[in-house]
């Protein structure tokens, strides 16, 4: 008896024995399916992310007057703390937006090679475009900025003209128009937009371009705006009560020395002190798909977590069955010892059917896991995707749970007595 029939032999047995065999693989691939299901989730996010971040360029920073996060409240008081530099922080420049001078005469003051330099300021958000009997959804993101703030963000005119000098003293009420907002408004023929009068809320605007289309996601709406001037924009009471700064640099390599600088630059905006520390904050335009990206980390280790605690249920749960499988068959285990066989084969034999349960359970939860991972990928517009790499881990982690739970029933078969399990009963 060698190792090819024992493998038959424990493959018809795992058939014989469907509903006991089928439940333990059924919770196996359960783990496997939450694990590979939620890696490939995570993964469609990772891409969807880095797709929409990419198109803003990796090679531009911002200055605004509070970082991008969520706080509770500004601290209070004029006290002065220290940070781990020992640099002074006064607490009552903390949270003190940029207004309008500081930001043009940043703009006017900054010379670094190459580099252009946007003001731009975030107008009222959800609002509604309306063009003849059509209107958008409430969902359009109004944006004031300069002739620099389609390069600094990563957008460029597919029919039309850019925000000119004029538009910007002035403060003229003409805009640029995102692909949804035109679609949306123009339907088939969204280049019919070009010096057409739309009503922002009940303000109306001339469009005077087009942007092409940065490809949308269920993540970020960047097609979904409107861009007017910041001259205009601040005419809006619930616009910002801060500007913007953008800057992009002609290469990636020059990005820390461009931010130093502006760092430098905008510290003598502020009027700071050698000692005290900035009251402002410096943020690459990828800042937010790296935190995401980072909180998508963390959830990864909690799916492992998940999947791990649940195959380990699963293997007490296959262990169990392999010892009432020995209980079940020690005559036959009698018989196989008694025509010749020996303990190792069938040691071997029940070591094999732990493993096809077990290998069972991870092909379809790793089948299950891809196709309910995807299902994020169709909502968030990503290709198929396939984590090959967790693929393998599931296999090599489902081989260990085979073996581990199947030595100790194996070993416990292997050990019988060859009269004594024929007078079994």
């Amino acid at each position: 008896m060698n190792a090819l029939d024992s493998l038959s032999l424990a493959w018809r047995t795992v058939k014989g024995n469907k509903l006991r065999a089928g439940i333990t693989v059924a919770i196996i691939a359960f783990g496997i399916m939450a694990l590979i299901g939620i890696i490939t989730a995570i993964e469609a996010m990772n891409q969807s992310l880095k797709e929409s971040f990419s198109s803003m360029g990796a090679n531009a920073f911002n200055i605004r007057f509070a970082e991008s996060r969520v706080r509770f409240g500004p601290p209070q008081g004029n006290e002065i703390s220290k940070n781990k530099q020992g640099l002074k922080k006064k607490k009552s420049n903390l949270g003190k937006p940029i207004r309008l001078e500081e930001a043009e005469f940043f703009k006017s003051n900054y010379d670094f090679p190459g580099a252009a330099v946007c003001i731009y300021r975030r107008g009222p958000g959800a609002q509604e475009l309306h063009y003849a009997d059509k209107k958008t959804n409430p969902q359009i993101t109004m944006w004031g900025g300069d002739e620099n703030y389609l390069a600094v963000n990563g957008y460029s005119i597919n029919i039309g003209r850019n925000l000119n000098s004029l538009d910007i003293q002035s403060g003229r009420n003409v805009c640029l128009i995102g692909s949804n907002v035109a679609v949306k408004l123009f339907g088939d023929y969204p280049e019919k937009c070009l010096e057409k009068i739309i009503k922002i809320g009940s303000t109306p605007y001339r469009v005077i371009g087009l942007l092409k289309s940065k490809g949308s996601s269920a993540l970020l709406r960047q097609d979904d705006m409107v861009l007017t001037s910041y001259t205009n924009v601040r005419r809006f009471g619930n616009a910002s009560n801060s500007y913007l700064l953008g800057v992009v640099v002609k290469n990636v390599k020059e990005l820390p020395v461009a931010t130093d600088q502006a760092t430098s630059v905008f510290r003598a905006v502020r009027k700071l002190e050698p000692v005290e520390d900035n009251n402002f904050f410096v943020e690459k335009s990828d800042k937010f798909a790296e935190l995401f990206i980072g909180f998508l980390s963390s959830i990864t280790g909690a799916a492992s977590a998940i999947g791990l605690i649940t195959l380990i249920g699963a293997a007490i749960g296959l262990m169990n069955i392999m010892l009432v499988s020995v209980n079940e068959r020690t005559k036959e285990v009698g018989l196989i010892k008694a025509i010749g066989g020996k303990s190792s084969n069938v040691r071997q034999q029940f070591l094999f059917e732990s493993l096809i349960i077990s290998l069972l359970g991870a092909l379809f939860g790793i089948i299950l896991g891809v196709l309910v991972g995807n299902i994020f990928g169709i909502v968030l517009k990503t290709g198929f995707i396939v984590p090959w790499v967790w693929v393998a881990i599931g296999i090599i982690i489902c081989s260990i749970v085979g073996l581990a739970a199947g030595i100790y029933p194996a070993m416990k078969a292997a050990r019988l007595n060859p009269i004594a399990a024929l007078r079994y009963e």
